[in-house]
């Protein structure tokens, strides 16, 4: 008896009906995190957490920020990995980030946490360079050879108002340069216009003013949820965020059904 040809085709058989089972078991979409401008992936801890406790396969893309054509590619990499329908999110930038690499097959639907949601042709510096009138503007400080970042002593009331002192001040410490080419970086065909949106708006945001939110909320046709905090809801509020994300994925779950 040939006992390697039986095992070799066992091994083959049970590859397939394996994988065959991960895929139907797939309709559970699993989900992307996005990081924006400033921060890195860490900060989706414990939104990861909780749709971790509630049975979600998640992954976070860490995105240099260093042009929109990169973090998409970092992004795309990282959903190529992915088996089966994807919620993919983003908050702030990451915003622009999905709206581009959300065109991706297996992406089922897209989540704004108080992000841009540009347009074709938009980029994030043409969403931010007409203000709307009395709102709060970002501590942006000058390009340094083409990377920003925000004046350490305003970050804690311009993006985490509603953390402690000591996570705020944490927060501005580790900032991450923000690369003047990922501001600039136009969107191509935006991935909103195809597939379901959500969107939380934050009132109370001081880097996206809550009506260039609800502007870009509604026309991308996203399902709303509304909240209060700051820029960095994903860290103050994480039930709120974790919430939608889950809505946003039985959404997905229902349509495949």
């Amino acid at each position: 008896m040939n006992l390697s040809k039986y095992l070799v085709a066992g091994m083959v058989a049970g590859a397939i009906l394996t994988t065959g089972g991960a895929h139907a078991a797939g309709a559970r979409p699993s989900v992307v995190l996005v990081h924006g401008g400033f921060v890195d992936g860490s900060g989706w801890e414990s939104v990861y957490d909780i749709l971790k406790h509630d049975g979600y396969d998640v992954s976070i893309v860490q995105n240099p920020t260093s042009s929109l054509a990169d973090d998409v590619a970092f992004t795309r990499r990282v959903l190529d990995k992915q088996s089966g329908p994807v919620v993919l999110v983003g908050h702030s930038y990451g915003g622009a980030v999905i709206t581009e690499a959300g065109n991706a097959d297996n992406v089922k639907a897209l989540v704004y946490i108080t992000a841009f949601a540009p347009d074709a042709g938009e980029s994030v510096q043409a969403l931010i360079s007409h203000p709307v009138p009395g709102a709060p503007v970002p501590p942006i400080l000058p390009p340094d050879n083409g990377w920003l970042m925000l004046d350490n002593a305003k970050f804690a009331a311009a993006f985490a108002g509603d953390l402690p002192p000591k996570k705020a001040q944490f927060m501005a410490d580790s900032q991450v340069p923000w690369n003047v080419a990922a501001l600039a970086g136009t969107i191509s065909t935006p991935a909103w216009k195809s597939k379901p949106s959500f969107y939380l708006v934050v009132d109370g945001d001081h880097m996206i003013p809550v009506e260039a939110q609800r502007a870009m909320a509604k026309r991308a046709n996203a399902t709303v949820m509304n909240t209060k905090g700051s820029h960095a809801i994903y860290v103050s509020n994480p039930k709120v965020v974790a919430a939608l994300i889950e809505q946003a994925a039985k959404h997905v779950e229902t349509a495949s059904n």
